[in-house]
């Protein structure tokens, strides 16, 4: 019995055509890279550790930050829109939770709304200075301006809580999943993602190293 008698089909994984269509987004970006408009960062970036997402693109080792964070974060849109709507669709549930938690907190100043994906995860406000504080925060504003819920939530019963843990772990496995088919959709187009670093940011990394060592060469007599 072949796989048409079976009705199995070999239609395509629809995650190949997003990572596809998330690496030829980021390749339009690349070129307006540089590194005079980004601030550095001290604090290890949540999204970016340890991501897998750099391995198999490549962008493992010595590449700037905001360079690779542009990348992953257009790889977790994906995994977070799969996940939603399989949530949406199989996971009644949780489903109910997380769209009554939204409503219940809705309104406000939200500052990481709407950021384009090489800003997003990133945080929002820069490291304090002791000495030179800052008047206002974005956390601080969103925190100020976030509504109070008229009255609280009603309990969920014992039943819906095991309900919500069973649809959450399904949730992260199928987030898992996502994820690993992801990663090898991406590992095909490592030469194209390797390649665009090569030419616009190699330079660019070069260029700032030969000014900083003329910047140190004792001057000449």
């Amino acid at each position: 019995m072949n796989a048409e008698d079976r009705g199995v089909t070999d239609a395509p994984d629809p995650i190949i055509g997003r990572v596809s269509s998330a690496v030829d987004s980021w390749l339009r970006w690349l070129p307006s890279w540089s590194p005079g408009t980004h601030r550095g960062r001290s604090r290890m970036c949540r999204r970016c550790t340890g991501s897998p997402v750099l391995a198999a693109a490549g962008l493992d080792t010595d590449v700037p930050h905001q360079v690779s964070h542009a990348l992953v974060s257009r790889m977790q849109r994906i995994i977070d829109r799969a996940v939603d709507n399989y949530t949406e669709h199989e996971l009644p549930t949780l489903h109910a939770e997380l769209t009554g938690e939204e409503i219940w907190n809705a309104g406000g100043f939200e500052p990481g709304s709407g950021l384009d994906p090489e800003y997003e995860g990133v945080d929002l406000d820069p490291e304090s200075d002791e000495e030179q504080p800052f008047l206002f925060t974005m956390a601080e504003l969103a925190e100020q301006t976030k509504p109070e819920p008229p009255l609280p939530r009603p309990p969920l019963s014992q039943e819906e809580k095991r309900r919500i843990r069973v649809e959450i772990e399904l949730a992260d496995r199928y987030a898992q999943d996502i994820g690993q088919r992801m990663c090898f959709a991406l590992a095909v187009h490592r030469p194209r993602v390797q390649a665009a670093v090569q030419r616009f940011v190699e330079p660019q990394i070069q260029s700032l190293l030969d000014e900083l060592t003329r910047t140190l060469e004792p001057p000449t007599e």
